[in-house]
């Protein structure tokens, strides 16, 4: 069919907007004789688009017409398609969804019926509807077919979310119910003599058994035989055995129709090696002498589906009393953590991190916690006794055993996770729990999942957030010492064995367990309000200290900060009722040295970190850090008093940032870690900044009225630069500046610059001495002539200097100046006087261009530190912050007089102007921001994981995996971050080298 002119642009445009991904294909199936009268229909349009993948659906329709046998069987599928809402939903969003379906489809045109109409009870079906549906099956292929034709319908009702994934997963577990007993009907139809001697129970376990099976996992059962009366039991059990064996050739061997599932009978007593089918009375006499702890786990989901149901009863109630006292076993907590751990070591390396089911942050870990807790407390309460992972949970959650907060968390991210398993499996209806590498199928997951406005990313986001979400409430719940306490209840003894407790710590992730046991030891003993407090917070803060790099620190400092505040009401109080609070202080305390360290110092401090009256983490704004400062200097006797203030209050806001910084990374339960790293760049360089300003304008007030009372001689300012005069600060930096002053009327020059000299040298001593606030070093080697000229200069003579001796590297620096505190009109002066040298009004000439190249590629050969690696230093290395800044900087000097956005001392702010204007492009930019926002996060990680500054990444194992969990790395992964670093790094470098170093002038 040839298309109209203009046709094909607008129809193209239709179907990229409804989510074709090949909208050339769409054009052409469209124009495919079978769907010509539909071909501009805008409901079938908007009904593919609402598909999974809409691609798929469409082939698998045009496909379906094809299949019809003769042209009125077509017409009565597209008559029904257009005028039926249901069916146009349903069928398409199979078509969508599953290919395996379609398949099913094409081989049997006239099945698609089956979606035409529901009546309110075909809605949610039980066992006895599943098998109405199976009942013609009379061989292994036609129960297929008639098991395909149900499972679509169980599909249809899925993708168009008629039924949730915890409907559809019970739906699928009664559709094998009915399977299983249409199976064994067939079977014993082939040997009606060994039905006449035996009754033979088949007993569901896993998932089947808990009523929300997967579509495609293998079927896990038991078989319990007993002989008819009269019948010699011993060929009773062989007879039985051939029925089961048949019922599950029938499910397994594949046809001409494929096959159904695998039926997997090694949850038996012995596994594969013992025999298929016994008596209830051998299987009694196995579970009371010989069963393992994971037996009596496996046991929480037996429920009889087939055979004789009265005798898969008997069996359920027989072995019930075994698993409710499995608690009672020796080392029963210990089994269970160490048979998570062995599936976990099991999975192939290649596999962990796509693992979708038993993966660290996968379903099993949310099953083996719920059981865990059903096993323990269901010996007393019968109500948390369900096979169903959902309902247990909800039960836990009702009898107080799990938190409701973290039992809504576990619902919802399970029910996400199954979802996903569910999405997957459907597409081929093949068994597998790996979450596809391939874009187009995490792309019609995401969409299938209800993510249309960035599918893959969306579904990687939410995977990633909801498996995080399990781990760290696995830990907690699989974990926690108090599980051990409760099942040895029975002995007298509620502590836990030193060996078991020993084990719990290393599980958690404990170096030292024995100093960790001490520790807890001396937090918890005792019958004090203090004790009893940290012994219900000491679980949950167990598991938030394992989230870290360093848990044996993250206690060490716990006990620390408890010693000294736990006779304190209000700290007590602020654990307890405050959600945040504990969760913060345990992030801070296990990130690293800093912040923990300035806390200690002050361990009053820890109030900021509550919901309350504390002021919180927000960073405060620089004039009521200013207005606290003044007022603490107004009211202290003496300079050195006033400056020790000031310096306490900036301790206390280091820390603050510090801490909001920690929290912002890691994330907390109720808040996800800062998804935009560049916002968490600007907040600790704005906030420490500001802080930095504060205390300089608090010391200078201080020595002024200590020296000459409420005027100096001269009028002072200080101005800002580098890190500091572009709000860029980090934890570490020293306070770039310059120093300006100018005599007041009748003040000799002479008298004016002693008195400002003066001030300057006490600034520097008071801000320098040693005491327990960190030290604040005032660097003034940008100013002119840097080390060899004077101190501080009158405005007049910086005047003179610039204009007779100003060097291209001068204006270069000056790009960054500032004024930051003292007097604020010398100080706008000062700046009147600089514009027109870093902004200068024809630009730079080559010259000056070709020596700031020269300066930058000496500065990278002279100053990179001997040994270290330059591929990863932050600071010196390529594609580092200052490759970014010099690149700016470069722009500003050539186009600042021009562009009225490029005068701004911030590297972001700059850069996002050169973009506006044009002289950079947008992918460039974006480039050089990431690697600049990353170069900076690694310096801020540096510093407060190990205490002091530094650009590269640390060497030590702990160090640099601290680092790591700051840049949202999880254990393990520290590779994965310097190869992330690099090749940020390498990106940006290669833009450096065509924008700075002119591979092309712009």
């Amino acid at each position: 069919m040839t298309a109209a002119p203009g046709r094909r642009s607008s129809t193209f445009t239709r179907l990229l907007r409804h989510g074709f991904t090949d909208a050339s294909a769409a054009e052409r199936l469209l124009d495919s004789a079978e769907l010509v009268p539909l071909r501009d229909d805008p409901v079938l349009l908007d009904a593919l688009g609402a598909t999974a993948d809409p691609d798929l659906a469409l082939l698998g329709l045009v496909r379906l017409l094809e299949a019809q046998p003769e042209p009125g069987a077509r017409r009565e599928l597209l008559d029904t398609l257009i005028s039926s809402k249901p069916l146009r939903d349903r069928l398409l969003g199979v078509l969508g969804a599953s290919t395996a379906l379609a398949d099913h489809l094409i081989r049997h045109p006239d099945d698609w019926q089956a979606l035409v109409m529901y009546e309110a009870h075909d809605l949610h079906p039980g066992v006895e509807e599943f098998e109405a549906g199976l009942a013609e099956a009379a061989d292994a292929v036609s129960l297929r077919v008639a098991y395909r034709r149900c499972l679509l319908s169980i599909a249809a009702r899925d993708v168009c979310g008629t039924t949730g994934v915890a409907e559809s997963a019970a739906e699928l577990a009664d559709l094998a119910t009915a399977t299983l007993r249409a199976a064994l009907g067939i079977a014993g139809a082939a040997a009606p003599e060994d039905v006449a001697l035996c009754r033979l129970a088949v007993v569901a376990m896993g998932k089947c058994g808990g009523h929300e099976l997967n579509y495609v996992s293998d079927v896990d059962v038991i078989f319990v035989g007993e002989a008819v009366e009269g019948a010699d039991e011993t060929k009773a059990v062989r007879a039985a055995t051939r029925l089961a064996s048949h019922m599950m050739r029938i499910c397994s061997e594949t046809t001409v129709e494929g096959s159904i599932w695998p039926v997997d009978a090694n949850l038996r007593p012995e596994g594969r090696n013992g025999p298929l089918v016994r008596t209830l009375s051998s299987h009694l006499a196995y579970y009371q002498r010989w069963a393992k702890t994971w037996e009596f786990q496996a046991l929480l989901k037996a429920r009889p589906v087939a055979g004789d149901l009265g005798l898969g009863a008997q069996y359920v109630a027989a072995v019930q009393p075994l698993v409710w006292k499995a608690a009672e076993r020796e080392n029963f907590v210990p089994d269970v953590q160490k048979m998570r751990r062995r599936v976990v070591e099991n999975i192939p390396a290649a596999e962990v991190d796509r693992q979708l089911k038993l993966g660290p942050g996968g379903l099993r870990d949310v099953e083996f916690a719920v059981q865990l807790l059903q096993l323990v407390h269901g010996r007393a309460d019968t109500s948390l006794r369900s096979g169903t992972t959902l309902d247990a949970l909800k039960a836990l959650a009702a009898g107080g055993y799990v938190g409701r907060a973290d039992a809504a968390q576990l619902d919802e991210a399970y029910r996400f996770l199954r979802s996903m398993e569910h999405r997957i499996q459907l597409f081929r209806l093949r068994r597998t729990h790996l979450v596809p590498e391939d874009e187009a199928e995490l792309r019609r997951i995401g969409r299938s999942l209800g993510l249309r406005t960035d599918p893959v990313a969306e579904l990687l986001r939410e995977w990633k957030r909801h498996a995080t979400v399990v781990r760290r409430l696995h830990e907690k719940l699989f974990y926690r010492p108090l599980l051990d306490a409760v099942a040895q209840l029975a002995t007298g003894e509620a502590r836990l064995s030193a060996e078991a407790a020993r084990e719990r710590m290393v599980a958690l992730g404990y170096a030292d367990p024995a100093s960790a046991l001490r520790h807890l030891e001396a937090l918890a003993s005792g019958v004090t309000r203090k004790a009893a407090i940290q012994r219900t917070l000491l679980p949950v803060l167990l598991g938030w200290f394992a989230d870290s790099a360093d848990p044996d620190a993250g206690l060490l400092n716990f006990r620390k900060v408890s010693d000294a505040l736990g006779k304190t009401p209000w700290y007590l109080r602020l654990l307890r009722d405050e959600g945040a609070a504990a969760e913060n202080l345990a992030r801070v305390l296990s990130a690293g040295r800093l912040a923990p360290d300035l806390l200690m110092r002050a361990p009053e401090a820890v109030a900021l970190l509550g919901d309350g009256d504390g002021g919180g983490l927000e960073p405060r704004s620089r004039a009521h850090l200013e207005q606290e400062i003044l007022a603490a200097v107004k009211r202290a006797d003496g300079a050195a008093q006033a400056v020790t203030a000031a310096r306490g209050v900036r301790r206390r806001e280091l820390f603050r940032t510090a801490a909001a910084d920690i929290v912002g990374s890691y994330g907390t339960e109720e808040q996800a870690a800062e998804a935009d790293q560049g916002a968490l760049v600007d907040r600790v360089g704005g906030a420490v900044s500001d802080l930095t300003a504060a205390t300089l304008a608090g010391t200078l007030r201080a020595v002024v009225r200590d020296g000459w009372g409420d005027s100096l001689p001269t009028r002072f300012a200080i101005i800002g630069m580098g890190r500091f005069g572009g709000h860029e600060l980090g934890y570490g930096s020293d306070a770039d500046v310059l120093f300006v002053h100018e005599p007041r009327d009748g003040v000799e020059e002479r008298e004016a610059s002693q008195a400002a000299n003066k001030v300057v040298s006490e600034m520097r001593r008071l801000l320098q001495i040693p005491s327990a606030d960190p030290p604040l070093l005032i660097d003034a080697d940008l100013r002119p002539e840097g080390k060899s000229g004077p101190l501080v200069r009158t405005l007049t003579s910086y005047a003179a200097y610039y204009r007779r001796w100003a060097l291209t590297w001068e204006s270069h620096a000056l790009l960054r100046a500032e004024p930051v505190a003292g007097d604020e009109d010398l100080g706008r002066r000062f700046i009147e006087l600089i514009d027109p040298l870093r902004y200068p009004a024809d630009g730079l000439a080559d010259e000056a261009v070709r020596e700031i190249r020269r300066l930058k590629a000496r500065m990278e050969s002279e100053r990179l530190p001997r040994g270290a690696d330059p591929k990863l230093h932050a600071k010196l290395g390529p594609g580092g912050l200052s490759d970014v800044e010099w690149t700016v900087q470069l722009l500003q000097l050539r186009h600042g007089a021009t562009e009225p956005g490029l005068r701004t001392t911030r590297t972001r702010q700059a850069l996002a102007a050169a973009r506006a204007a044009g002289l950079i492009g947008d992918e460039d930019a974006a480039i050089l921001d990431e690697a600049w926002v990353l170069a900076t996060r690694v310096r801020n990680a540096v510093m407060l994981v190990r205490g002091r500054a530094g650009d590269t990444f640390p060497t030590e194992p702990r160090e640099l995996a601290a680092v790591g969990r700051y840049l949202g790395y999880g254990p393990g992964h520290a590779g994965d971050m310097l190869d992330a670093y690099r090749r940020t790094a390498r990106r940006a470098r290669s833009v450096v080298d065509e924008l700075f170093y002119g591979a092309s002038e712009r």
